[in-house]
């Protein structure tokens, strides 16, 4: 008979049950409400705003996907958010809009000057000098990679992400699991 007290918050609220089983089962998928929005707060889901990649932003009910890919670029371009009400401005929308997703969103401070603090560099665009001292960083990482993804670059086209890099490079899952920290796409 008390089972029903051990199951925790919201259990007789089939809705938020339902949110809840949903995302056990894909812990990734499309937030699409506010019940949604409370399984996860439930679940442990926090997104950092100044790290989140537009799958991340796009996950949240009420961004497109032109929003998603904003934010993103932004936070890749050094732009740091602080509250919610940054986030508002850079849609430019009122902060009551996002307010549902509020308890989702931690933002966390990041020194770009840190020594501690990666610069990851696009590794379609940067040039040579700016991809080779970014390399030289990576212990165990050969210095002659940096030519190799320009030169890669310009025969073939631009990367699509990071597992194109590797298959193009035949780069072992060691040296990608490294490279992934500095470059981006």
């Amino acid at each position: 008979m008390l089972n029903w007290l051990k199951r925790g918050p919201g259990t007789f609220d089939p809705a938020l049950r339902a949110a809840r089983d949903r995302l056990r089962r894909d812990p990734f998928a499309r937030l699409r409400d506010a019940i949604d929005v409370a399984a996860a707060v439930e679940l442990g889901v926090a997104i950092d705003a100044n790290r989140a990649s537009a799958d991340d932003w796009l996950r949240l009910p009420g961004l497109s996907i032109h929003q998603a890919n904003l934010l993103a670029k932004l936070t890749a371009g050094g732009v740091q958010f602080h509250g919610l009400d940054d986030v508002a401005v850079a849609l430019g929308m009122p902060v009551a809009r996002l307010e549902l997703i509020a308890a989702l969103l931690r933002f966390y401070y990041y020194d770009p000057h840190s020594s501690a603090t990666i610069q990851p560099v696009d590794a379609n665009d940067a040039p040579l000098e700016t991809l080779a001292m970014t390399l030289a960083q990576i212990p165990a990482i050969a210095s002659e990679l940096a030519e190799a993804i320009v030169a890669e670059r310009t025969a073939r086209g631009p990367f699509r992400s990071l597992a194109d890099l590797q298959r193009r490079l035949r780069l072992s899952g060691e040296q990608t699991a490294t490279l992934m920290y500095y470059l981006r796409f």
